[in-house]
């Protein structure tokens, strides 16, 4: 009978224990509430807690004066310490939310919580009401436990609701990538499209540094509307996805990312080449998101396949870099052979980009920049493969300063060591200042060094404020080659613009006031117009524009210091010794579009011919100083050659947001120098293309 009796008492101590298994939880104690009954030790907390947030939390200035009602959601820790943490808000602001965190960051030290005596983290939630009132007069917001961790327990029997959560917490795509901190893909096609209301009289936009990115173009420019007023309008998912979407588009609460595939296949016929066809094949893909609204990233990958046409594979030929590969197609990269007279040319370009503070952004990436308000750029151009660049741009007042530091390649057989590309560096500061309403003036700088004494990239260029041209003298004679520059734009009326480029690489003064057409005066110049709703045609853009630069201009007496990357200039795509007239004009209604462009150039080549090897001023790579002669020198000089490139081209934009466009255009290169030599000789061609492309960049054909 004995051990029935203990049995049944047994079974009721234990009964006892799981019925009251709270007594070895014990909650987090907060200051004031120590003396207070285990029972309410939790509504002390939750009272205190109310207490101090309605004594400390300051409502933001705009919602209060909009009277804004609502609630912030906080999602909180106290540690094992006895510290608060906030793990998550939820507000209608990020005013909001920061004023929650810096309330709760202020918060005293608790007394942690303990679990079978030992300390351990609680979790809660808690709703703040706006406005708000005095807790004794409404009561309080009742914070509710969230979790609470323990060593004791079987992790492996918790199933927790966290995943569940986020699935939740993903949203419709609002399009969020048009007030990010992206750039917008540069291509003068599509940045004819808002060049009209960046330019408007009394706009306080800068726009000679490109690409620019979507936040500093969206108060003048509605993207969003623009791609609601092209919408397709069908319900059906291949619909959407092929005319008006992303592939992949995903929003949450504090992210986004867009993913979409990349094509350019175009079949084309050269009328001088001596295959049937030329063609292109790339297949890539192109990703964009955002973290919060300060970060962003962007990457874009290409595998390609082309055959262009004859003048171009040639050009892409005598750009060959050190190595086995025959060639490096013009902007892109370098090029293996692909069957016997194709070429095979992989590209990736990515980058990131953080605005820490409103006035400014910072990127670093691969790809290219460029800063002018012409067709061409004298100072910096998109013309060369894609390089490593670290970019700050500042704005503030009437300011815009973009300094651009960046890693380039010189590729040569000459300068190659141990099979490894040589590599040189770039640094640029472009200063843009709105005068007035109407007029514009931008300052540059820019110098070019490479690894001298083993100095590699040189800490002293890193400052974004100092004049290069000094930094230059301190490191000595031969350190590097800088060059400086000046721009202006002129607002004539919202319809009209004029803009212009100077550059100066060297000036002697002797020698200006001699009148002796000096080899050390070199510099060039860029004169334009711009003219919107052409002849009361909406949409309608026509540009001219003038360019000229000397020889010599952008080279150097050293084998690496000159102006150029991976065998290609980093300014005018004909690099030096030229004069050119450019007319342009872009039309888009809807989602069509149609471009005409004409080009007329004098040009000055060398002879290479075995018993005239001088450099006449146009290969920005040539030494200076193996110039025929010191005075006397003109634009044009040495193989003089007549050119003349006209392209006409056409086409429908199938999907507005990720660039996907179909296409015709038709080209045609007259090149006619005095004398044919064995790489500049007399050529006359009609090339013409159909295809679908993602318009991300500029592909420049009129060499």
């Amino acid at each position: 009978m004995k051990y029935v009796f203990l049995s049944v008492c047994l079974c009721f101590y234990l009964s006892s224990i799981s019925q009251n298994v709270k007594i070895y939880e014990k909650p987090p104690v907060f200051p004031g509430c120590k003396d207070q009954p285990i029972n309410d030790l939790k509504a002390c907390f939750n009272s205190k807690l109310n207490l101090y947030i309605f004594e400390n939390f300051e409502l933001p200035q705009e919602l209060l004066k909009n009277q804004y009602k609502g609630n912030v959601k906080v999602l909180f820790e106290v540690d094992k310490e006895g510290d608060i943490h906030v793990l998550y808000v939820e507000a209608l602001s990020e005013a909001l939310k920061d004023e929650a965190k810096k309330v709760f960051a202020g918060l005293p030290k608790t007394v942690p919580g303990t679990y079978n005596g030992k300390p351990t983290f609680y979790q809660y939630s808690l709703a703040i009401k706006i406005p708000l009132v005095h807790p004794s007069e409404f009561g309080t917001s009742t914070i509710e436990e969230e979790k609470r961790f323990t060593q004791a327990e079987d992790l492996n029997a918790i199933i927790s609701n966290e995943f569940d959560s986020i699935t939740k917490a993903i949203k419709k795509y609002e399009g969020l990538e048009y007030s990010s901190q992206l750039n917008i893909p540069f291509t003068h096609q599509y940045y004819s499209r808002f060049d009209p209301d960046m330019n408007a009289l009394g706009t306080n936009s800068h726009t000679a540094a490109k690409p620019f990115v979507y936040e500093e173009v969206a108060p003048y420019y509605n993207f969003k509307a623009e791609k609601a007023a092209l919408l397709k309008g069908s319900d059906a998912w291949w619909s959407r996805k092929l005319f008006d979407e992303h592939l992949v588009q995903l929003q949450g609460a504090d992210y986004w990312f867009t993913i979409d595939p990349v094509f350019d296949l175009q079949v084309g016929k050269d009328t001088d080449a001596d295959f049937s066809t030329t063609y292109n094949n790339t297949r890539g893909i192109y990703i964009q998101g955002g973290l919060g609204r300060k970060f962003s990233f962007s990457a874009s990958v290409f595998e390609s396949q082309g055959r262009f046409a004859q003048y171009y594979n040639q050009y892409a030929e005598s750009l060959k870099a050190f190595g086995p590969d025959p060639a490096i197609v013009p902007g892109r990269g370098i090029a293996k052979r692909f069957k016997e007279d194709a070429y095979d040319y992989p590209v990736a370009e990515a980058y990131l980009s953080y605005a820490p503070a409103k006035f400014i952004n910072v990127q670093f990436g691969h790809g290219k920049n460029f800063i002018g308000d012409g067709y061409r750029s004298l100072l910096q151009s998109d013309v060369s493969n894609p390089q490593t660049f670290l970019k700050l741009n500042t704005k503030f007042w009437k300011i815009k300063y973009t300094n651009t530091w960046m890693w380039l390649r010189d590729v040569r057989d000459a300068v190659v060591e141990d099979k490894a590309f040589l590599t040189k560096y770039m640094a640029n500061h472009y200063l843009s200042w709105n005068v007035s309403k109407r007029l514009n003036i931008g300052l540059f700088e820019s110098v070019m060094w490479t690894d001298t004494n083993g100095r590699g990239f040189d800490v002293n260029y890193l400052n974004p404020i100092i004049f290069f041209r000094a930094v230059e003298f301190e490191a000595g004679q031969g350190s590097g080659n800088a060059i400086v520059g000046a721009s202006a734009k002129y607002k004539w009326n919202n319809k009209i613009n004029l803009y212009g480029q100077f550059v100066l690489d060297e000036f002697s003064l002797s020698d200006v006031k001699a009148q002796n057409k000096s080899w050390k005066n070199k510099f060039g110049y860029q004169l334009g117009v711009k003219y919107y709703d052409a002849f009361k045609v909406d949409n309608l853009m026509l540009r001219l524009e003038y360019n000229q630069v000397r020889p010599y201009t952008y080279s150097h007496n050293t084998i690496v210091n000159n102006y150029a990357h991976s065998n290609q200039p980093m300014a005018h795509l004909w690099g030096a010794n030229f004069r050119e007239f450019i007319a342009i004009g872009h039309y888009n209604y809807e989602r069509w579009f149609a471009d005409a462009k004409f080009i007329f150039g004098t040009r000055g080549f060398d002879f290479n011919d075995g018993t005239d090897n001088f450099s006449y001023g146009g290969d920005v790579y040539r030494n200076y100083n193996e110039r025929p002669f010191d005075s006397g020198v003109k634009i044009g000089q040495g193989n003089t050659t007549k050119t003349f490139n006209a392209e006409l081209q056409a086409g429908y934009v199938v999907n507005p947001v990720s660039h996907l466009k179909i296409f015709t255009n038709v080209s045609f290169r007259n090149f006619n120098p005095e004398a044919n030599t064995e790489t500049t000789f007399n050529n006359s061609t009609v090339w013409f293309n159909v295809g679908v492309k993602t318009d991300l960049f500029n592909w420049y054909f009129d060499y």
